[in-house]
Parts: structure tokens; C-alpha cells; sequence
């Protein structure tokens, strides 16, 4: 089952509670404390098994025509079973609903890290595209790969 969240309070708790148990992708605790500050004010989308979050996914809105996939964490034992594309296409649903045009999401670039290279394989899974490399937005050992998608 997948719930849009309203209260910040409980968002924030569940973005925790996931983010932390995958410190594969957020295991510099600065940035993975910024993701649970900001997911306060995003729009989240919940997966739960039985009444467990197992993975989650938030959107900002980065222009008036753009929303970010800002955030997503699945718990490990539930990777490649679904969850995150049922979540995406909820949150997708939900960006065209309320007339966004486009959804952008940022990522290490292909070729850096195992765990990044499967991220970005399952975002060109849904039908990104790749935008643009930034070298140097988050530093030189991870370059910053964007990807857009019209919605």
C-alpha cells in the first residue's frame, strides 16, 4: 500500500528510520540529515508491507513547470520486487495532477560506485533520460548526473 504523508513530523521519522538502514547510499551523515530536514516540506509517498514503511519517495518543486525526485530510499530486503516503481509512478501520477511538466532527479554518475550504477540503471528504467554531468557540484569524487523526464 502506498500513503501520501501529510504530517512533517512523521515524515521526517520515517525518512530516518529508512535512510538510515541504507548507508550504502547515504552514509555521509550531513547530507543524510539535510534529505530528513527537507522531506519535512516535500510531498512523500509511503510504501508500507503490512503497517511497515519499507521505502519512500519525496518531490520539491524546483521551478513552476519542474518538480525534483528529491529523495528515495527502498530498505535493502525490499529492492527489486516493485516498491520504488509503484512509488515513482504514484509521485509521477501526482506531479501531472498538479501540472508539472517535467520531473528531474539527480544521481552519481554511471561508472563510480555499484550501488549508484544500479540507481541509475533504475531511473532509466522508468524513462529518464540523461541532461547533463555536473563534474564538480558535489565534488570530484561524485560527479552529479541529472536526469529529466516529461510527465
Amino acid at each position: 500500500m502506498i500513503r501520501i504523508l501529510i504530517n512533517p513530523e512523521e515524515k521526517k521519522v520515517i525518512a530516518r528510520q529508512i535512510l538510515e538502514a541504507l548507508p550504502e547510499w547515504f552514509g555521509i551523515p550531513e547530507s543524510t540529515e539535510n534529505y530528513i530536514s527537507e522531506s519535512a516540506n516535500q510531498d512523500m509517498f509511503v510504501a508500507y508491507e503490512d503497517d511497515k514503511p519499507v521505502g519512500f519517495i519525496c518531490l520539491k518543486e524546483t521551478g513552476k513547470d519542474t518538480v525534483e525526485l528529491a529523495v528515495m530510499g527502498i530498505l535493502k530486503e525490499y529492492h527489486r520486487k516493485g516498491i520504488g516503481r509503484r512509488l515513482f509512478d504514484c509521485a509521477r501520477m501526482t506531479a501531472k495532477e498538479k501540472g508539472y511538466s517535467f520531473i528531474q532527479v539527480k544521481t552519481v554518475q554511471m561508472g563510480r560506485y555499484k550501488e549508484y550504477d544500479d540507481t541509475n540503471r533504475f531511473y532509466l528504467s522508468l524513462g529518464f533520460k540523461e541532461f547533463e554531468v555536473f563534474p564538480t557540484l558535489w565534488d570530484e569524487w561524485n560527479p552529479c548526473q541529472v536526469y529529466v523526464m516529461a510527465i
